[in-house]
């Protein structure tokens, strides 16, 4: 297949220190506290980089800063891991701020987080050629609330061999079958604005496309589907898993744009995943090789998300 799994990261142990940043918007004052909790009651030590609980007009510290505060993180040995406070939006102007040659001397980190750190995840994909978590940020204050969700992304960073199989109550096949990729995707809209740049993917053949969006009517969907379809975006996929679609309007309406923009490309395609801006939320490795069984309703991992 063209699309590569990626390296895998060490999966974490009780002590380790995790840095938090902030690559997009702010964090209201004592937004992350809950959070915090829920991480240190796993055992380990988050650490606040020093711009992540800061503003800058619409972010957490000047572009710059935001850059300096993740490459910091992901150099530091001290640190086992980085985790973004939130996403927001500002992630994609930072990125060009950072030394990723500097970066790909290091081993590679857990890197967590969804939404506007979609970004991110594509481009520590194609920059450092890891893997990455798309999950639930300490911020998000369904994060602190619901357990659920909170006990899926301890597994994964701590136990991920208990959950490489991935099942979804709410899961439903919009076209049957089984495909075997890599998983890559995340927020559409963010991908979507990737298009064009260094960081748009060129060639996604034989991969495993997950898609998610919140507060993007069905016709802005179907705007940013058709976007990334004639920029190639969706050229030799081996099959889609489709998430939540939040504040997006009726289901109905966002799904026959869904159904039209994928059911013609022959491949399995799963619906109502569970990932991404609802509750709970499953949280799911990108950049490593699953299977997709959409009659079940199941994504399986080859391997840990974590070694």
């Amino acid at each position: 297949m063209s699309l590569k799994e990626l390296r895998r990261p060490r999966r974490l142990v009780a002590g380790d220190r995790v840095a938090i940043v902030s690559p997009a918007s702010p964090t209201p004052p004592g937004g992350m506290d809950a959070g915090l909790a829920v991480l240190r009651g796993w055992g380990l030590e988050p650490v606040v980089m020093p711009h992540a609980d800061s503003t800058w007009h619409l972010f957490a510290g000047a572009t710059a800063d935001r850059a300096t505060d993740f490459a910091r993180a992901w150099l530091d040995p001290s640190f086992a891991a980085v985790i973004a406070a939130r996403g927001g939006y500002g992630s994609q102007a930072m990125l060009e701020h950072i030394d990723w040659e500097a970066l790909r001397q290091v081993e590679p980190k857990a890197f967590v987080g969804f939404s506007d750190m979609t970004a991110m995840h594509e481009a520590i994909a194609l920059e450092l050629g890891a893997s990455q978590i798309h999950g639930p940020m300490p911020s998000w204050s369904a994060f602190a609330e619901d357990t659920e969700m909170q006990e899926h992304l301890r597994l994964t960073l701590f136990e991920p061999e208990r959950v490489q199989r991935i099942a979804s109550p709410t899961a439903k096949a919009m076209r049957g079958g089984t495909a075997t990729g890599v998983t890559f995707g995340g927020t559409l809209t963010i991908l979507a604005a990737e298009a064009g740049t260094f960081h748009h993917r060129r060639d996604v053949a034989g991969g495993l496309l997950l898609l998610e969006d919140i507060g993007e009517a069905p016709y802005r969907i179907d705007r940013a589907l058709t976007q990334l379809r004639r920029a190639g975006y969706f050229d030799g996929i081996a099959g889609v898993v489709l998430g939540s679609w939040t504040d997006c309007g009726p289901y109905e309406a966002v799904r026959e744009v869904l159904y039209e923009q994928f059911i013609g490309k022959g491949v399995p395609v799963l619906e109502e995943f569970g990932f991404g801006h609802c509750v709970p939320s499953h949280t799911i490795p990108l950049g490593l090789s699953a299977t997709l069984d959409a009659d079940a309703g199941t994504l399986h991992f080859d391997e840990p998300a974590l070694r």
